[in-house]
């Protein structure tokens, strides 16, 4: 059964973003584009200090030998959210490897939202994507990532292929982030406690530009109260309990695992389990507290996102 679409040439996308503070408003002042890749005229749902900037995929899906290259530059003083319009989708390799790169500058007093909706890789694709971030000092990013293993609500599982994610944030030549994450799809990374342990989904939610306070740590902890008491249990290697009554919101399972830490300069989430929307409230939940915190605002949710 064929479940990609076929292309006679592969797909070099490309998009070049720069925002400026122009009389306290950000203003997309450079858009460069090249298909598949293109972005919806800015909106400005919270006022004009914050510019929400929508990513479209005009292909649909990303194949084997596609390239998707994005530069995104914050200028001084900017603020931009930047969502994508649906769920990216990364089809059953054809042989060859599908990447994204993505290089972010963000200059002194910009704040960078990078919000993405969840990417879903088929059984059998290879995929890498990396992202840079080039943070000066005064500057903050928050970013989320979530990938959903296979078309588990089709019962298919990430078997076959290959998943790479390669994170870099650095300040002045200073490392303050570096994550390199390889995933092969096999039945037994799968189903291992130190792969999948059978779970779909994985996601990373990161904060850098401003520490942040044990009190914080621990109320975006106490939202997941739960899973991360599960979580501590498992890692010490003592067996759950059987759950004898399963709720929606207290249901849990052995394979959750869930975490909070505390970096030098910010705070790493990150999530292993089933729900795409578990996790996304979870991390939308931990966004309000360090946009309260932090940027003296709550959070205002995308519009495309309702859709």
């Amino acid at each position: 059964m064929i479940d990609q679409p076929q292309t006679a040439t592969a797909w070099q996308g490309k998009l070049n973003l720069v925002y400026e503070n122009c009389q306290n408003s950000t203003q997309l002042i450079y858009n460069h584009h090249q298909a598949p890749l293109k972005v919806q005229r800015p909106f400005y749902p919270e006022g004009e200090q914050v510019c929400h900037s929508v990513i479209l995929h005009t292909a649909g899906g990303v194949v084997g030998g596609d390239h998707l290259s994005s530069h995104f530059h914050l200028k001084p003083n900017t603020q931009a959210l930047i969502t994508t319009a649906a769920a990216s989708k990364i089809y059953r390799s054809n042989g060859l490897q599908a990447r994204q790169t993505i290089d972010i500058q963000i200059d002194a007093g910009a704040c960078l939202e990078l919000l993405p909706q969840e990417t879903i890789l088929f059984n059998g694709a290879d995929y890498r994507q990396d992202l840079r971030v080039e943070l000066a000092p005064g500057a903050c990013f928050l970013a989320w990532e979530i990938t959903r293993f296979g078309r588990s609500a089709r019962g298919e599982k990430f078997l076959q292929g290959k998943w790479r994610s390669h994170t870099e944030i650095w300040q002045q030549g200073v490392p303050l982030w570096i994550d390199r994450q390889f995933l092969p799809g096999n039945p037994e990374i799968f189903h291992s406690p130190h792969g999948l342990f059978g779970q779909p989904i994985v996601g990373s939610l990161i904060w850098l530009g401003h520490p942040v306070s044990s009190e914080i740590i621990e109320k975006a902890r106490s939202l997941f109260t739960p899973y991360l008491a599960l979580s501590e249990k498992l890692r010490a290697g003592v067996p759950p309990v059987e759950q004898t009554s399963v709720t929606q919101h207290s249901a849990l399972s052995t394979q959750h695992l869930v975490g909070v830490t505390q970096l030098e300069h910010g705070l790493l989430c990150r999530y292993r389990g089933a729900s795409t929307s578990e996790v996304r409230n979870w991390f939308t939940a931990v966004w309000q507290i360090l946009r309260t915190s932090f940027l003296s605002r709550s959070i205002c949710i995308p519009r495309v996102w309702q859709i």
